[in-house]
């Protein structure tokens, strides 16, 4: 039998195993790892939104098919001052940044909006 002691010590273990498992498959999505490097640029109508974290994501109507944009995390869109109220369903927006490495997949993440006219740059170092 084993003790107490040695029960807890596999159960940590088994612990960090699974956790570092988890911990992969969302490093595999979050970052920039997963898009292309060349630049991209969408515009479309805003059909649906879900903001929060780990970041926002606006679903685009372009030409028939539904596009989505990953926008930044809560308080990098309030630093860019992008609204909630700037995104809502009916709006045209133009996203710059990069899309999906994944042949066919409608999935870009935004760098800069620009929505009427105006420009919110997500990420200020790399916004083109």
């Amino acid at each position: 039998m084993y003790s107490l002691f040695e029960r807890r010590r596999v159960l940590v273990l088994l612990a960090l195993v699974v956790g570092a498992l988890l911990a992969q498959g969302a490093w595999a999505h979050h970052g920039w790892g997963w898009a292309t490097d060349e630049q991209f640029e969408l515009t479309g109508t805003i059909i649906e939104v879900r903001l929060g974290n780990p970041h926002g994501e606006v679903t685009l109507e372009v030409d028939g098919e539904r596009w989505v944009v990953e926008v930044g995390q809560p308080w990098r869109n309030e630093r860019a001052g992008l609204t909630a109220e700037l995104l809502t369903p009916g709006q045209v927006i133009t996203a710059h940044g990069h899309r999906s490495a994944r042949e066919g997949e409608r999935l870009m993440k935004a760098e800069r909006v620009v929505i009427n006219g105006e420009s919110y740059a997500l990420y200020p170092g790399r916004a083109t």
